[in-house]
């Protein structure tokens, strides 16, 4: 398949470059999903899940959520547990001459 680049415009190679791209993308993942395929149709005949053999789906550890630690004096249900962008009020307080330890629930 040859094609003549010389005689394509810019808008026309543009086009053939995003197509090539989107191409080669789903062309690995097609030989991914077959890899993918076999592998576990050999497991199976072997008696096994592709997941036993491969010591099951991975985990994502998740981070517990955070216990407040500051109250706002205004309203006590509007807390903040230190971690992250400091809420207004607290700068509000601390400016006000509080301390954290004010604040700490």
């Amino acid at each position: 398949m040859a094609i003549n680049l010389d005689s394509m415009s810019l808008k026309e190679l543009k086009d053939l470059q995003s197509q090539v791209t989107r191409t080669i993308a789903s062309f690995e993942e097609r030989k991914k999903k077959q890899a993918l395929t076999e592998l576990e149709e050999k497991a199976r005949q072997m008696g096994f899940s592709l997941a036993e053999l491969t010591g099951g789906a991975v985990k994502i550890r998740k981070r517990a959520p955070a216990t407040p630690k500051y109250a706002n004096p205004a309203d006590k249900t509007d807390t903040w547990s230190g971690r992250g962008r400091k809420p207004r009020w607290f700068d509000a307080a601390l400016k006000a001459g509080k301390s954290p330890e004010d604040l700490s629930i």
